[in-house]
């Protein structure tokens, strides 16, 4: 539910005394309790810690295995010592600069590296801030992306225009949000045949004077596969010289941005092309931290209108900020630049050219099994996605990925959008934890599910909006 409503309790009072075993934690074998906690309202009095903390510890259990979620990009595994870093920072408030200046300076250095990885033209003067995760960072960009063109086209604007951004239907969910919150129409591109993401062409075709920017992608979610950042800033930069229109490019690299710089260094996508006027990542997805810490960097000062920055001084000097909360806890910007120190560039190299590697090898083996049919590799984003082959009809994506979450493995099913619905499709990320003897078990489990799905009937699933779990 994206809102949640608590129902009331409908078990027993004998039920809820139930709730903990005798001899089970610190609870007297001999004197019982009296009293069970509540579920859905405050408890009259307290619980002893370790009594508390057993009861959701319990709970929790049944939640998925988050090592065998091959679904979700988002880091499950630091090393220890990053763990304990972040415990030591979990209580510093992320706003309160004056208060905590080594965490502020870990930020701005943070900021400093990904200038320099992205070719900033002068990383001295790129700005930048942490975020709580793409999410908000593209918030931010495409803010600026709309002050931008409110200041160039403010009486067009008062007049009643209305702007627009350009991007595929692939893009993640926050770029809707923004389009809606911030009332901005959202012009997407759809898929067409064998093309899954935006293109150069069609989005310098859907361009016009109210257009505040191009989102590019670099690694859709739905397949893995780079968007042509670079194609699509030749086709803008032709359009201008036609037009005179001039329309700034985003790099949503949620994703990509924490990949390509380490093992396509060749591929030019960030600000060495002048028309990329900001970039975002997700530090909590390739970027290998806990969630939740995003980044977004501009091109220069320019590109990020002064009246968004806000500046408070109730905390102790004056602090700029330009964020669209205010307290979060400093801890995974402390664990992003640990990261970053630990493990450098040939270090980040390494990890994210074994996902590679992890994942090439594990769709080149799930493709040798004859039942399904490869639409990426993995040879771009560590992620690639499968169908099921044409002469396939005894079963769809759906059934292997229910069968699969019957022995723990979280692999999503989902159709694609605008004008693909009628494909439907399996997603595997790889990530740093996800191993070549993990991929191996993984495969080991759907050669023992495949007899059986062959032998299905016909594919069993009925409702498919039910059986997704695409939700990433």
């Amino acid at each position: 539910m994206a809102l949640h409503k608590g129902p009331a309790d409908q078990e027993s009072d004998l039920h809820r005394r139930l709730a903990f075993n005798p001899f089970y934690g610190e609870a007297n074998p001999v004197s019982g309790m009296t009293e069970a906690p509540p579920r859905h309202r405050l408890p009259d009095g307290p619980l002893p810690p370790m009594s508390a903390y057993q009861l959701v510890h319990d709970e929790l259990m049944l939640d998925g295995n988050s090592r065998l979620n091959l679904a979700t990009f988002v880091t499950t595994w630091m090393e220890p010592q990053a763990g304990v870093l972040m415990a030591e920072c979990r209580d510093k408030n992320m706003i309160d600069k004056d208060e905590y200046p080594r965490t502020a300076e870990l930020e701005r250095r943070c900021v400093s590296m990904l200038a320099h990885l992205w070719n900033a033209p002068d990383p001295s003067t790129a700005v930048g801030c942490s975020t709580t995760g793409s999410s908000e960072a593209c918030m931010l960009a495409g803010m600026a992306l709309k002050r931008r063109w409110t200041h160039r086209n403010s009486d067009r604007y008062r007049g009643g225009a209305r702007p627009n951004l350009v991007m595929g239907v692939n893009v993640q969910v926050c770029w809707e949000k923004f389009c809606n919150f911030w009332e901005v129409e959202a012009r997407l591109v759809p898929m067409e045949g064998g093309r899954f993401h935006l293109d150069a062409e069609t989005a310098a075709a859907l361009c016009d004077e109210n257009t505040i920017g191009v989102v590019a992608v670099l690694g859709s979610t739905f397949d893995g596969s780079y968007e042509p950042v670079a194609e699509i800033c030749a086709a803008l930069d032709a359009l201008q010289e036609r037009t005179g229109l001039d329309i700034p490019v985003h790099v949503d690299g949620a994703s990509g941005a924490m990949v390509a710089p380490f093992v396509d260094e060749d591929l030019v996508w960030d600000f060495r092309l002048p028309r990329v006027s900001s970039i975002n990542t997700s530090g909590h997805k390739y970027g290998l931290v806990y969630p939740g810490v995003g980044w977004a960097l501009w091109r220069s000062p320019a590109e990020l209108p002064e009246e968004l920055v806000f500046r408070v001084n109730y905390l102790g000097g004056d602090m700029p900020t330009f964020a669209l909360n205010f307290s979060r806890p400093g801890a995974q910007v402390v664990a992003q630049y640990y990261t970053f120190l630990r493990l450098g560039r040939e270090g980040f190299r390494a990890v994210q050219q074994t996902s590679r590697d992890v994942a090439r090898g594990l769709s080149e083996r799930i493709e040798a099994m004859g039942d399904f049919q490869l639409l990426t590799r993995g040879d771009e984003l560590p992620v690639f996605a499968f169908t099921t082959a044409p002469d396939v009809t005894n079963f769809d994506v759906f059934d292997v990925s229910r069968r699969l979450r019957e022995s723990g493995w979280l692999v999503p099913a989902y159709t694609f959008p605008a004008n693909r619905e009628d494909l439907s499709v399996l997603r595997i990320v790889c990530r740093n934890g996800f191993s070549a003897d993990l991929a191996g078990l993984l495969v080991e489990e759907l050669d023992r599910l495949l007899p059986e799905l062959r032998r299905q009937p016909h594919p069993f699933t009925q409702d498919r909006q039910a059986a997704t779990s695409f939700h990433h």
